[in-house]
């Protein structure tokens, strides 16, 4: 996960126009895009490590030992 001092200079843009689907305060953000196959990432590497593959989260030890008890 790269920290603050890893992240080179950004440049920012402002946009003459407003987009009306946007929050109250009209701005928008890109910071999740960055985190949003964490999730998948996880639940591969535990698929990976036990042989359960979880598909709901939160991914937990109580789903993963429940699973892997019914399938033996």
């Amino acid at each position: 996960m790269p920290v603050h001092a890893d992240v080179p200079a950004l440049e920012v843009h402002f946009l003459p126009e407003r987009d009306g689907e946007t929050k109250p305060l009209k701005i928008e953000g890109l910071d999740e895009m960055g985190i949003c196959g964490a999730g998948a990432a996880m639940a591969n590497a535990s698929y990976d490590a036990s042989g359960v593959r979880l598909r709901d989260y939160p991914l937990t030890l109580d789903e993963v030992v429940a699973k892997r008890s019914r399938a033996a």
